[in-house]
């Protein structure tokens, strides 16, 4: 009976099924005629226990309400089977779940490569490249690779990638420790929040200044061009007809 009592209030209240990991499982019920059981345990629209009824006269008890006999929990005996609109429950799930991808945030992982050895010119283009990548809300993946007898000295490694973590921990924060993958050495760099704020904020100021400027050109465009001044008349020779 608790069994029957947990199903009743899971649709009673709406909810639907997720995944440990997010993803949404998809649950078809037997609906109307498809329900072949003789006998099942009814529950009415409010959420509420009819009783056990034969299956014809349930069914004949949802459609007198213009509504659908759906079989929500097939395990029990008898089968539990609620009246409900099942194509307004369709709809709303379906509107559910895409609420829930769009809160879903999608998280971008950039790798860099370096070599243990790296020289300084290098070092400095690879961690803008880094900082860059963070500000754009994007975790980094660092990957220091070892060739040949490079593997006999980790430890440069590892001091390359705490040193390049200490120079970006303003805006990012070490989310994976250095640690040994066969011939490869990892970490990984999340952004701090507050970071990518403020490179959006960087990117709105001149937005702001550029609508300000095209505002200031159209008043320009807008405001009447002076009147050129008259051009003084030339004077006209008048010219006498000698006579013979």
């Amino acid at each position: 009976m608790t069994s029957v009592l947990g199903v009743i209030g899971f649709f009673a209240c709406g909810a639907q099924v997720e995944a440990t990991e997010g993803e949404q499982i998809t649950t078809e019920f037997r609906v109307n005629d498809r329900i072949r059981v003789p006998r099942v345990r009814v529950v009415d629209p409010e959420g509420q226990q009819v009783g056990i009824m034969n299956t014809p006269d349930a069914l004949a008890m949802a459609q007198e309400q213009d509504l659908d006999l759906v079989e929500v929990a097939a395990q029990a005996d008898p089968p539990v089977c609620r009246i409900m609109d099942y194509g307004k429950y369709k709809y709303e799930q379906a509107v559910r779940q895409r609420e829930a991808r769009k809160k879903q945030s999608h998280v971008v992982v950039k790798e860099m490569k370096m070599r243990p050895k790296i020289d300084r010119h290098d070092y400095e283009t690879k961690k803008g490249h880094v900082v860059r990548f963070l500000r754009q809300g994007a975790k980094v993946k660092v990957t220091i690779m070892f060739r040949g007898r490079e593997m006999i000295h980790p430890e440069i490694g590892q001091q390359l990638l705490e040193r390049l973590a200490e120079e970006v921990d303003e805006i990012a924060k070490v989310e994976t420790s250095p640690k040994l993958d066969g011939r490869n050495m990892t970490m990984v760099l999340a952004p701090v929040k507050e970071a990518v704020v403020q490179k959006q904020t960087q990117q709105a100021q001149p937005a702001r200044q550029r609508g300000s400027r095209a505002e200031q050109s159209k008043k320009t465009e807008a405001e009447p061009a002076p009147e050129a001044p008259p051009k003084p008349s030339r004077p006209i020779k008048v010219t006498r007809a000698e006579g013979g």
